[in-house]
């Protein structure tokens, strides 16, 4: 990270708001956003967070959920600060990932990834390493969300965009960009809202 970076990191009004009401990241307000444009959770609802170190979206889900919804936070890394979110470390292309995520649920209401991969500065070697990140994200959804369920994921605008909304279009009633209003404007990142599950269907 470069003294620029952080520099300029102090100076954005959602870091220094999310220091103020204590979430773990700025990510937080783009779920916030999102949700509310979207309803893609509500009290009660069980909520899937792929990816999701430092924690944000996680706080966030759970606030809104609340004691009688779950949240589940899976990465590979642990994190803290997010008393009563149940946590998951693994990788979500493994299969034991996905047998622990049972433990908790077999069925959520919706899934979320917020989660990027390690950029390198190769714009075409990183549009790919985030399609196939994302592309693990949507087959976990369709095996776990329930019928009328949503997904959203971070991703980048490029022709991998495409093939990933058209990769899974068939298997939701509407797919939609978003840009929240807390999301860097120079940054060339997307989220994309897959809902309205139409139910598991075999290939």
């Amino acid at each position: 990270m470069s003294r620029e970076w952080l520099r300029k990191r102090k100076k954005d009004p959602f870091y220094k708001q999310a220091k103020v009401e204590g979430y773990n990241s700025r990510a937080a307000y783009k779920l916030m956003e999102l949700n509310e444009r979207l309803s893609l959770f509500s009290a009660g609802s069980k909520v899937l967070d792929l990816g999701a170190a430092p924690g944000g979206w996680s706080q966030f889900a759970l606030e809104v959920v609340g004691q009688r919804g779950l949240v589940v936070a899976v990465d590979l890394v642990p994190f803290s600060g997010v008393k009563g979110v149940e946590f998951v470390q693994g990788d979500i292309e493994a299969a034991s990932t996905i047998e622990e995520i049972l433990r908790f649920s077999n069925e959520f209401d919706c899934v979320l990834s917020d989660a990027a991969p390690h950029l390198s500065g190769n714009r075409n070697l990183d549009l790919g390493r985030a399609l196939a990140l994302n592309w693990a994200v949507l087959k976990i959804s369709v095996v776990l969300l329930r019928k009328g369920g949503s997904t959203v994921v971070k991703m980048f605008r490029g022709d991998e965009l495409i093939e990933l909304k058209e990769g899974f279009s068939d298997r939701f009633r509407r797919v939609e960009e978003i840009k929240p209003r807390s999301s860097v404007t120079k940054s060339n990142e997307i989220y994309v809202a897959f809902r309205g599950f139409l139910g598991w269907q075999e290939d």
